[in-house]
């Protein structure tokens, strides 16, 4: 038999109750915005722990729901009919041209690079590291050392893998960035940021990549001081590294944005998520030549959240030009000529259910000569469903010819100049299943291809 409780145990519990709730509301809500101190008051002692138990279901149920991340066709997710197909379906490229696949190997549970050779499809070497035992390496950051680590072994992919003329292999994933030799042996790494999405060389052999700043450049009183894993503002930049990993020139994205009279869009923004990642950059593409419109050593950047790109100076600290608008959520900038770049439109909106490709995919070339701009094999892209959400990369060769990645879906597309599909790629598991990507790299130039046998030549048969 159930003991009578009185009316007011009952009611200071109910008060009680909602006290904690607002209490406990209040303290996640502090954390997250980074509104922790008041003079030499901080509540940082009690919002930390708070912040961490209000994540626990969510963290939860993603373990179970999705236990690898990196799996795309669970029941619960998008059947797509390409799913069936394993590896290379199609025809053999006929100049000579290589891939640098980054993917994430389903049967291993690893990701891995492979370098392929298009006119025949046969992998001609692997990188697989050992990721963790890179992370043993990181230098201790204090109650921060895990903003200086990446994922383990078991469930990393590498993003835009770079081969450089000596050899090496330049990797990270929103990680330090790493190169490592033939045999997948560390070189150097440098962990002074978080290192992310592209990497790109320049006309000296420097490298450029984005990073994520920590602390940031930005003052606390704009920004809170939460780390950015907990909430907290992302401040992107631009990083210039030499070849042997020093960091050469760095700068926020933020402060350039301030610089160059646009503060208007970092604090104006209206979501939650855009007030803490107005900017996302995801792309770097660095000059090479004096054109009418740029000078060597400029840099293009894509910056998502914006949907904007831009032509930036760092010599003068000015941005030379910009647009805005005539795309959504683009991503991978490349320089084709002396007056044409090409932007990888993702045409993802957001719309009341999250973001969605409303439609397809594109690739637009933008012609500074007369301001304008032309969707390139456009009905390609209609047939064959071209539609991931995030990321995805295209390049146009110079015979015309299209590389694709839709990197959501783990397939790799090339296009004939006239738009007939000539080869396509999924990265399918030997149990059926399908993985992730990571902005897979084609190698058709001749300094790069230079760069490819150089290295076919030295490497050691380590893993082969």
């Amino acid at each position: 038999m159930f003991k009578k409780i009185e009316i007011w145990i009952l009611y200071l519990a109910i008060l009680l109750g909602i006290l904690f709730g607002l209490s406990f509301g209040v303290l996640v809500r502090q954390e997250i915005e980074g509104l922790t101190r008041i003079g030499s008051f901080d509540i940082s002692f009690l919002s930390k722990p708070a912040a961490f138990l209000a994540r626990l279901p969510e963290r939860f149920a993603y373990t179970v729901l999705k236990g690898n991340p990196l799996l795309i066709n669970d029941f619960w997710d998008e059947d797509r009919d390409f799913y069936a197909q394993d590896g290379f379906k199609g025809t053999f490229n006929q100049s000579e041209s290589y891939l640098l696949l980054s993917r994430y190997d389903g049967d291993l549970k690893e990701g891995l690079v492979e370098l392929i050779d298009l006119t025949n499809f046969q992998i001609l070497h692997t990188w697989n590291p050992d990721i963790d035992k890179f992370n043993d390496l990181v230098e201790p950051a204090g109650e921060f050392k895990y903003l200086k680590r990446d994922s383990n072994n078991r469930r990393l992919r590498f993003l835009h893998p770079l081969l450089t003329n000596d050899g090496g292999l330049l990797i990270q994933n929103n990680t330090p960035l790493r190169k490592i030799d033939a045999c997948s042996n560390l070189i150097f790494q440098n962990s002074t940021d978080l290192f992310h999405h592209s990497i790109e060389t320049d006309f000296y052999g420097n490298i450029w990549v984005p990073s994520s700043l920590f602390p940031q450049s930005l003052s606390k009183e704009r920004i809170g001081n939460a780390v950015m894993q907990d909430g907290g503002f992302v401040d992107d930049a631009i990083v210039q590294l030499s070849p042997d990993g020093k960091i050469l020139y760095e700068k926020s994205v933020s402060q350039i944005f301030i610089e160059n009279g646009l503060e208007y869009l970092l604090f104006s923004v209206g979501d939650m998520s855009h007030d803490i990642d107005p900017v996302h950059l995801n792309d770097i593409q660095p000059v090479k030549y004096d054109s009418k419109y740029w000078k060597k050593g400029d840099v293009f950047l894509s910056l998502r959240h914006q949907s904007m790109v831009l032509l930036y100076r760092p010599s003068t600290g000015k941005i030379i030009w910009k647009d805005a608008g005539r795309f959504f959520h683009q991503h991978d900038i490349n320089i084709l000529d002396d007056h044409r770049i090409s932007i990888f439109n993702n045409n993802s909106k957001h719309f009341v259910n999250g973001d969605i490709v409303d439609g397809h995919n594109e690739v637009l070339i933008y012609d500074f000569k007369n301001n304008n701009y032309l969707s390139y094999l456009q009905k390609s892209f209609i047939e064959h469903d071209i539609r991931t959400v995030t990321e995805g990369r295209g390049q146009v060769l110079p015979n015309d010819d299209l590389f694709i990645e839709e990197s959501n879906f783990a397939r790799t597309l090339y296009f004939n100049s006239d738009g007939t599909l000539r080869w396509s790629h999924v990265n399918r598991a030997k149990d059926g299943n399908v993985y992730r990507v990571g902005w897979s790299r084609i190698i058709y130039n001749d300094d790069d291809i230079q760069s490819v046998k150089n290295f076919l030549i030295s490497k050691d048969t380590c893993n082969e």
